[in-house]
């Protein structure tokens, strides 16, 4: 991997290079991005945070989500490169915080993780407790950290996995019960006062940044930041800062500055600096590019079927139903009768594949009996938004208080590449038996990366059934080259694909068919921001907080309260937005989509 430019003694617009000599790149300094404003208010937490940051744009009036994340592997299910990791080191309230933020708005790119190295402070003891509480406790030295989380964290995170990352409340100091869970990242962004200080933890940085903020600027924002946002008293600050802090900087910080590849003077007032920064990232995910469909249309095309694959049985009814939801000429409420029954049967009939043991009940007779019941710990469904809730109904009404995560996949118009651009998912889902549900399967690249992202949720390869109303042979072959031990089963495989990767004969477009399947309206904070549509042009608002990962891209209208109904009908486009309380949650307003399909029976 190439490094930064590096220019050595040579102070480049306020940035500082500390390279090797000959690995100057001339060229790599001809364009620069557009620059960030240097306006920023000061940060406000009392907890460490660790968030993934969605790709957007803010202006004053709206808030535009511009892309989801690209395939991170390649057409045989693996991660090809792993996540390009970022480290930014300097001392305590030298704006590493705020110098990361900046890089994330400048890079612009989807699935961007910042992990904070204040999340990973170690638990303390009760005497430890007492004397942080007199500001007798020494915060600002290595052995407070929890290095082995840090560095098996940030592996799993390179790896493309899904991590814990644990909450640290500096008010009681003290972890908090409850777990942070990052996920989906093709650049990191690792920031604390220790970022180099471990020589494991220096070997999974591709890229080191060091923020030099002068020690009078550092006292004063550590001042602020300590009185007004932790609860302490100026002079348990200060005394802490002579005690620790600066002891600390000079000691263990300061040091590391030789190792990192940029300094960058002033923090988040050097703008030329962080736009140098963000042009190397952006040559190094260009060179993690896929390309994954055309690769999936031109391989395993020649092979039998695989052994993995379970089409239903293609008795006459089978066949009948499948005559009537193909036929152009049936109408809509036929379509989704029919649609429904050959949804109950498929699940029935992957069910049979779970695994069960032998177990002896007591009849109300009496009388024993030798049955069978289900080993697993849980059943969990998952559906590719959006034909793939249509088979929400038929599974709950299968199996007793299933769970259900959403997977959000659309194609990218202009790449024809797959992007994942929300997921949700129970927790604890690698313990259950995933039933992974898509209306159709063409190429098999919407469902390749959910099975990949369920994986990279530690669900093991062999728990994960794929079920499809209808299937192509080259999304078949696709999904069971790459992952040889999930399970396939669909109620009939059709040949071929057309140009625009749609079935051939094929069934048309069940999200948009069986949109009646589903009348309830979702709640936005319930299950997350997915249902938002790019073709509304007009002036639009966002609200303050997203539950969940990013967004997909485009815009959506907001409209004054009013009834449901009125609302969708009134709002002209695809997509309506209310808001208004909720039945169960009277005591503050939320926001609520409504499918115009939906409202209007189609």
């Amino acid at each position: 991997m190439s490094s930064p430019p590096a220019y050595p003694g040579i102070r480049v617009s306020g940035c500082w290079s500390l390279g090797t000599e000959g690995s100057s790149n001339a060229e790599s300094l001809d364009r620069l991005l557009p620059t960030v404003g240097a306006g920023r208010s000061p940060r406000k937490r009392t907890t460490s945070q660790c968030k993934s940051e969605p790709p957007l744009l803010r202006t004053s009036k709206r808030t535009i989500y511009t892309a989801g994340r690209p395939p991170w592997y390649n057409e045989h299910g693996t991660q090809s490169k792993e996540a390009f990791a970022i480290g930014l080191g300097g001392g305590s309230a030298s704006g590493k915080t705020t110098v990361a933020r900046m890089i994330i708005e400048a890079l612009d790119v989807p699935w961007v993780v910042l992990l904070s190295m204040d999340s990973f402070y170690k638990v303390l003891t009760r005497q430890q407790q007492e004397q942080a509480a007199h500001n007798n406790f020494n915060f600002d030295h290595p052995d407070a950290f929890d290095f082995d989380l840090i560095i098996s964290t940030l592996k799993k995170l390179k790896q493309g996995k899904s991590v814990k990352v644990p909450i640290y409340d500096f008010t009681t100091h003290s972890r908090k019960k409850d777990w942070k869970t990052l996920y989906g990242a093709n650049v990191i962004i690792f920031e604390g006062i220790m970022a180099f200080a471990d020589k494991t933890l220096l070997e999974l940085l591709d890229m080191k940044i060091f923020v030099d903020t002068d020690s009078d600027i550092r006292l004063v924002r550590r001042l602020r930041r300590d009185i007004s946002e932790r609860g302490r008293d100026i002079e348990g600050v200060i005394k802490q800062y002579n005690k620790f802090v600066k002891p600390a900087f000079d000691q263990y910080i300061q040091p590391t500055m030789r190792v990192a590849d940029i300094v960058v003077p002033r923090g988040s007032g050097n703008t030329v600096a962080i736009d140098l920064i963000v042009q190397h990232v952006h040559s190094q995910l260009e060179e993690r590019e896929l390309s994954v469909r055309a690769a999936l249309a031109s391989a395993h095309q020649c092979h039998p079927l695989p052994r993995t694959l379970s089409v239903l049985k293609s008795t006459p009814q089978v066949r009948g139903m499948h005559t009537i939801i193909r036929d152009k000429e049936t109408s809509r409420d036929e379509f989704i009768f029919y649609s429904k029954r050959l949804m109950r049967l498929l699940i029935e009939h992957a069910l049979s594949f779970l695994p069960f043991q032998d177990c002896v009940v007591q009849t109300p007779q009496g009388q024993d009996y030798a049955g069978k019941c289900y080993a697993g710990k849980q059943i969990t469904g998952v559906s590719i938004l959006r034909a793939g809730e249509t088979m929400e109904p038929a599974l709950r009404a299968v199996c007793k208080d299933v769970r259900i995560g959403t997977i959000l996949i659309q194609t990218n118009q202009l790449t024809g590449e797959p992007e994942l651009h929300y997921l949700r998912l129970p927790k604890d889902i690698s313990d259950d038996h995933v039933i992974l549900m898509d209306c159709t399967v063409s190429t098999g690249a919407a469902a390749m990366m959910a099975v990949r992202v369920l994986l990279d949720h530690d669900v093991p390869e062999d728990k994960i059934f794929l079920l499809s109303l209808l299937m192509a042979e080259m999304g078949v072959h696709s999904v069971a080259y790459a992952f040889p031990r999930v399970r396939i089963i669909t109620t009939a495989v059709d040949k071929r694909v057309n140009d625009l990767f749609r079935i051939i004969p094929g069934i048309g477009n069940l999200a948009t068919a069986t949109s009646g399947l589903r009348r309830r309206p979702r709640c936005i904070d319930e299950f997350g921001p997915w249902f938002l549509s790019p073709s509304r042009k007009e002036e639009t608002k966002t609200p303050k907080k997203f539950t969940g990962q990013p967004a997909i891209s485009g815009t959506f209208v907001l409209k004054s309260p009013e009834e449901p109904e009125d609302q969708a009908l009134r709002a002209g486009g695809p997509v309506g937005v209310m808001r208004t309380p909720w039945p169960h949650r009277r005591t503050r307003p939320r926001l609520h989509v409504f499918h115009l399909q939906e409202i209007r029976g189609g």
